[in-house]
């Protein structure tokens, strides 16, 4: 089972790191939120893998602990909030250059000599 988590993680990571560095608007926000649920699956994980047992500490000899459940889900709720205030911000760009690239070096033509 951890090696399954271990490897989801990994696999998240590395095609969200893949999506950050492209030259287009739309891949780099896929790959941030592929990077914000591999730290999600991280913090969700940290707080060891138990099956069937309660959030709750109680007479209960096995518990999971409550506090990474707590952060994973606030984390959902930030991401989201990002993910929504990027996307308007890149369709901003997008409106306003009518290209979505990521870089700001304008083209140069060869023939222009300015």
């Amino acid at each position: 089972m951890e090696f399954l988590v271990a490897s989801a993680i990994g696999v998240l990571t590395a095609a969200g790191l893949y999506l950050v560095m492209r030259l287009r608007t739309f891949p780099v926000i896929m790959g941030i939120s592929l990077l914000t649920y591999a730290v999600n699956i991280f913090l969700f994980t940290s707080g060891r893998l138990t099956v069937s047992a309660p959030p709750i500490l109680t007479d209960a000899t096995t518990y999971a602990d409550p506090l990474p459940q707590a952060l994973v889900l606030t984390a959902i709720v930030i991401s989201f909030g990002m993910t929504a205030v990027v996307v308007m911000i890149a369709l901003g760009a997008y409106l306003g250059a009518d290209d979505d690239a990521v870089n700001d070096i304008a083209p140069t033509d060869a023939g222009d000599s300015k």
